[in-house]
């Protein structure tokens, strides 16, 4: 019996030192119609797939907690989701104009603003991806399909989530090209916002062919990245194709940890 239990409480130790081994990646929350916070497990299968430990950050107003929020993470996803008030940006809400959750909004900025001045890594995804370019100082299209001036791609695809329904061309030498060995990937897309004014210190790292920026990441910081499409989905459907975007970001934030 005696055995047993040292042998037990071994294996239990060795599971807690490899536990703690872990990375814990942050992942931004939303509110429901209902009152809880939540985000789509997609996100938290792509960070369990890729050998993280995924947390999800509930929205509150407190700096303080925020900033114990962010120390207590290696490396931060800002999520998918509602529109962004363009008051942000500076421009007055057009008729095509989505939803938007204002708690959402003052989170996530924050969130993202403390992330980089305390070296987290950040991966911005679809909105979180263009509310990385306003939260430094960049704009966005409230609707791009009607703003841009000419013919755009179908941006709201109506196929399943793990399905890329167009082209993306990703520039050569930036994290994402690194990452994914490729320069020219098929992406799902779910959005009608879009970058328009890049923010200072940021650069493109992808695009589609009508002119859609779909990837960024910070000038000289190859830790702060975002895309605009949801590789969540096909990797939490099995796909290894943007598994290595989650698995960078994993790697990194070991680094940092």
């Amino acid at each position: 019996m005696k055995r047993f239990s040292l042998s037990l409480l071994l294996c239990c130790l060795a599971g807690l030192a490899w536990a703690q081994s872990l990375p814990l990646i942050g992942i931004s929350g939303t509110h429901t119609t209902g009152g809880a916070t939540q985000v789509n497990f997609t996100y938290v299968d792509a960070v369990l797939r890729a050998g993280g430990v995924p947390i999800i950050l509930p929205i509150n107003d407190n700096m303080e907690v925020m900033k114990k929020m962010i120390a207590s993470v290696d490396a931060l996803i800002m999520t998918g989701g509602e529109d962004i008030d363009p008051s942000y940006y500076g421009e007055e809400p057009i008729p095509a104009q989505g939803e938007i959750v204002p708690g959402r909004d003052a989170f996530d900025i924050a969130m993202i603003r403390i992330a980089v001045e305390q070296g987290i890594p950040v991966l911005g995804i679809c909105r979180g991806h263009q509310l990385m370019n306003v939260a430094f100082g960049g704009s966005l299209y409230q609707d791009f399909p009607s703003q841009m001036g000419k013919k755009v791609y179908k941006h709201r695809q109506q196929a399943p989530g793990w399905y890329g329904t167009h082209t993306v061309t990703v520039e050569a030498g930036s994290v994402l090209a690194k990452v994914l060995g490729k320069t020219t990937v098929r992406t799902n897309s779910f959005h009608h916002q879009a970058i328009k004014d890049l923010a200072p210190g940021f650069v493109v790292t992808a695009t589609t062919g009508d002119g859609v920026i779909e990837g960024i990441e910070k000038q000289g910081n190859p830790r702060v990245f975002g895309v605009q499409f949801h590789p969540e989905v096909p990797t939490a459907n099995g796909s290894d194709e943007f598994l290595p975007i989650f698995q960078y970001l994993v790697k990194i934030a070991q680094e940092k940890k």
